[in-house]
């Protein structure tokens, strides 16, 4: 989900943490992202903008933005953390296991049907992440 760049850094300066020109990059870049990148390819995309960016550096940020809230982390099958900008509405994902692919989706109907269910068994639903690996159907 494309979230601009302003909301990344306003957050970043609103926490109080030091404003790098480095970390100004990497919330830029995460600000532009539609998709889930890993480390290694927000380090690749910071790198085109500053290519005195480390990956060290891209590290060391996104685990301090993960620690802000400012994006979330989220351990897909691959291996590989992928983040994307924290705070956003609720969303589910479907990973796509051939090629990857990161598909945000909402369905108030299954967030009804879980809501239904934790009820049934006395509770409520304080949070919760939905990943549903998918194939996709060849039309042949």
């Amino acid at each position: 989900m494309h979230i601009e760049a302003e909301t990344l850094e306003t957050k970043l300066e609103r926490s109080g943490a030091r404003m790098t020109a480095p970390r100004r990059v990497i919330a830029r870049v995460l600000g532009e992202a539609e998709d889930h990148p890993d480390v290694e390819e927000l380090h690749r995309r910071a790198q085109a903008v500053d290519s005195g960016i480390s990956l060290a550096t891209v590290y060391r940020t996104v685990r301090l933005f993960e620690q802000l809230g400012i994006v979330e982390r989220h351990e897909f099958q691959s291996g590989r953390a992928r983040y994307e900008h924290g705070g956003q509405e609720h969303h589910d994902h479907f990973i796509d296991v051939k090629s990857g692919e990161v598909v945000e989706f909402h369905a108030p109907e299954i967030e009804a049907l879980q809501a239904e269910i934790a009820a049934r068994h006395g509770y409520r639903i304080l949070d919760h992440r939905l990943v549903i690996y998918v194939e996709r159907l060849d039309k042949k």
